[in-house]
């Protein structure tokens, strides 16, 4: 399983339904772009070793940016540019579960649901 940055976000924060869905899975994954969008959230060095300790304790693999992935992330973005305001970042994690055959678990339904191929699975978190 893919895990989408929104999913990690809620986990480091310490929602106990991002972190069942985690704990369900024994493959855990990321993109290196969540990785990178991880890191722009940290606010000071001790939350950056925080949110890596996190990540090792939990066994996640981070999958890096092949040419493949970035091949299929600008097929994404040139099927869905015209309808939709699907991001770069998005492009790039969604190519990544469809070039590794993993399903993703994202809150982002609107955007992957641009993505006919891609296994998906909606995460939603309960704020009440």
């Amino acid at each position: 399983m893919i895990f989408d940055t929104d999913v990690m976000i809620w986990a480091f924060r310490g929602n106990e339904k991002a972190l069942d869905a985690i704990d369900r899975e024994v493959m855990r994954s990321i993109s290196a772009v969540t990785y990178m969008e991880l890191l722009q959230g940290v606010r000071n060095k001790a939350e950056m070793l925080s949110m890596k300790r996190f990540l090792s304790t939990l066994g996640f693999a981070t999958l890096p940016v092949t040419a493949e992935i970035s091949t299929r992330a600008i097929a994404i973005m040139e099927e869905t540019a015209l309808r939709s305001d699907l991001g770069v970042c998005d492009a790039l994690i969604f190519a990544t579960a469809l070039e590794s055959g993993d399903r993703l678990l994202s809150g982002n339904e609107k955007h992957f649901k641009e993505v006919p191929l891609l296994d998906a699975m909606v995460f939603r978190v309960n704020l009440v």
